[in-house]
């Protein structure tokens, strides 16, 4: 899907007057307490009784390498879709392919379906925080309700879809929490970066890099203990 915003003060006035639309949609999507409140799990499951292996080092730096990979290119995406930037196809490609990465890292564990399974869910959540900020852009609230509506039922199937693999680790209330937090600060990124305050914007992206690797670490942490046997 590719979008190419058009230049001049008219597109200005339309990108500001949608991080309005889409800062009242955050809005009504938050609920109450700060968002990424949820309750701290201290590197959910941490392994403390039991010594660290090379193989148990080696998964968990990859799989934050893979959800910084999410959230790095999915900035670089907003950046360049607020800006109007020539790079934004590139940068789209390269965000969904490491849909495809994170799939397949899961699929020596839960299957090729399944791994393929994830990826097209990843996929969905990517073009939903597509279709939220052309909403924004188009002004129109009701599309920018639905569009908004339509990305955190992905992402509550996110973490149904985690939560069923591995519902020891991965409990679906805590899942869905983790997921929600992950779109509300993501959300809150993009409508400072329309709206043109960068230093917030910035603020956002150090909030998110924090969560996804309190996520990535839920989710290393839970494999290594339902598969023990392939960490040793």
């Amino acid at each position: 899907m590719r979008f190419t915003p058009r230049p001049g003060i008219r597109r200005r006035r339309v990108i500001a007057t949608a991080a309005v639309v889409l800062a009242a949609a955050l809005g009504a999507v938050a609920t109450a307490g700060a968002v990424g409140s949820a309750p701290s799990r201290d590197h959910h499951h941490a392994q403390s009784a039991r010594s660290v292996t090379a193989k148990q080092l080696a998964f968990h730096d990859a799989m934050r390498k893979l959800w910084e990979d999410h959230i790095t290119w999915t900035r670089l995406t907003i950046v360049s879709f607020a800006g109007g930037l020539p790079d934004l196809p590139a940068n789209q490609a390269r965000l969904l392919r490491n849909q495809t990465d994170i799939g397949n890292a899961v699929k020596p564990y839960y299957g090729k379906a399944a791994g393929n399974r994830l990826t097209a869910l990843l996929e969905e959540h990517i073009r939903g925080a597509v279709a939220v900020l052309v909403a924004a852009k188009a002004v129109d609230q009701a599309q920018i309700k639905a569009a908004t509506d339509a990305w955190y039922a992905n992402g509550n199937e996110i973490a149904d879809f985690l939560a069923k693999a591995n519902p020891r680790s991965w409990p679906k209330r805590e899942m869905r929490a983790m997921m929600k937090d992950h779109l509300d600060l993501t959300l809150r990124e993009a409508t400072h970066r329309l709206q043109g305050d960068f230093a917030a914007d910035i603020r956002d992206y150090d909030r998110i890099h924090n969560q996804i690797l309190e996520m990535a670490d839920m989710l290393s942490e839970g494999i290594i203990r339902q598969f023990p046997g392939r960490f040793r």
